[in-house]
C-alpha cells in the first residue's frame, strides 16, 4: 500500500508536512496506472480521476477548503489554508453509467 500525497503547490506540500500527514510520495501528476488496490492519494482531483483512483480500489482523499473568492487562483502558504479550514475529507466516487 502507498500513499500518495498530487498537488503542485508549494503551500499544500508545506501544509501537510506541518500537519503530520505521512505518505510515501510526493508528485504533481497522479499517474492511474500505479494505482494499486489499497493505495491511498491525497490530493485536489477533478472527479473524474477520483473516480479513476476508486475504480481500482484505491481511496481518495480529498485535501479540502472553504476558499473565498478573493484567494482564487492564487498560491496560499501553509497558513493561508489553515486560514480556509484545509482538512482532509475521504470519498468514494462512482461513474455512474
Amino acid at each position: 500500500m502507498t500513499t500518495y500525497f498530487v498537488s503542485r503547490h508549494p503551500g499544500a506540500r508545506a501544509w501537510a508536512a506541518q500537519e503530520g500527514i505521512a505518505v510515501d510520495a510526493l508528485i504533481t501528476h497522479l499517474d492511474l496506472a500505479v494505482i494499486a488496490p489499497g493505495d491511498v492519494v491525497i490530493g485536489s482531483l477533478p472527479v473524474n480521476l477520483a473516480a479513476a483512483v476508486c475504480e481500482r480500489g484505491g481511496r481518495y482523499i480529498n485535501l479540502s477548503l472553504q476558499l473565498p473568492p478573493d484567494l482564487r487562483g492564487k498560491e496560499l502558504d501553509a497558513q493561508q489554508m489553515r486560514d480556509c479550514g484545509a482538512c482532509l475529507e475521504e470519498y468514494q466516487i462512482e461513474r455512474v453509467s
